[in-house]
């Protein structure tokens, strides 16, 4: 496929932008692992909050017995959480009444941490790991809701979706938001990245998350460039990992020319790199 790529392109491989942050050198070596050039602009970073009086809210709680369900939607997260509750309240005591509740894990990552931890899990969403499979997970498993009291360990953003799901079944939710997502410290790489589609620099972008998606945009108006990279997109192949960052893309009123058969990022990378030069003829017609 690689040696395709480059007698099609004519000698020149796949140019790929990905957003990613965290695990950007990852990102870069899966790309060019698939023969794709790669260019990572990073999008995002994680700022823990200043204001934790929910989570110490919640520790409360949880010690009196008052928490009956948790939801745990990321590692990173769920170790967030502990350490915060934890400069109030012994670990091992939070760990066991954690332990007595019903805990529900989005994916692989939070139940990791639970292992870690040696809490048990009681239930796991499948892939993609939406909000619509936790709150299926919960139906399967026949738990009535009604009166209870579960707190949600949130990611960067209220998951509103899952809050209202939530809410509908019974359920009185206590939002825990331990960190929040801001553009990095550095947004050189990412203005560089949108001056570059708006000149056809790429052809691939690569988005891992929703909030990649309103950054890149963000930046792009303050350059006075959305309206341009926007255009731009339309001679790109937009892949997307999974269905909640598909939707965000949706929402803004890009396209979705790719989603992966599960939700990770080599899986992305590989089947994008794959079907890109199809995928490129047609758009750019």
């Amino acid at each position: 496929m690689i040696e395709q790529h480059k007698q099609i392109s004519s000698g020149r491989v796949l140019q790929v932008c990905s957003f990613e942050s965290r695990r950007a050198e990852e990102m870069a070596g899966l790309i060019r692992k698939q023969g794709g050039e790669a260019v990572i602009a990073p999008s995002m970073q994680e700022v823990n909050r200043d204001d934790h009086s929910e989570v110490f809210a919640f520790a409360d709680d949880l010690l009196k017995g008052r928490i009956d369900v948790v939801i745990f939607l990321t590692g990173v997260g769920a170790t967030a959480l502990l350490e915060i509750a934890e400069t109030q309240h012994s670990r091992d005591d939070l760990l066991a009444a954690i332990d007595r509740c019903i805990t529900v894990v989005r994916g692989p990552k939070p139940t990791a941490v639970l292992n870690q931890w040696k809490v048990h899990v009681d239930h796991r969403a499948p892939e993609p790991n939406t909000w619509k499979e936790l709150l299926a997970t919960l139906d399967a498993a026949e738990i009535d809701l009604s009166g209870k009291h579960v707190a949600v360990q949130e990611y960067g953003e209220l998951s509103n979706e899952l809050h209202a799901g939530l809410v509908e079944r019974g359920a009185t939710v206590k939002s825990l938001p331990v960190y929040r997502w801001t553009l990095p410290d550095d947004v050189g790489p990412l203005e560089s990245a949108i001056r570059k589609t708006c000149e056809g620099a790429f052809d691939v972008l690569l988005f891992t998350s929703a909030q990649q998606v309103r950054h890149v945009l963000q930046v792009a108006e303050r350059l006075g460039l959305q309206d341009e990279w926007r255009a731009a997109t339309e001679t790109c192949v937009i892949g997307s990992i999974g269905p909640t960052c598909s939707e965000a893309i949706r929402e803004v009123g890009l396209t979705v020319d790719f989603e992966p058969t599960h939700p990770k990022m080599g899986v992305l990378v590989r089947e994008v790199l794959a079907e890109a030069l199809s995928l490129l003829s047609a758009k750019r017609k």
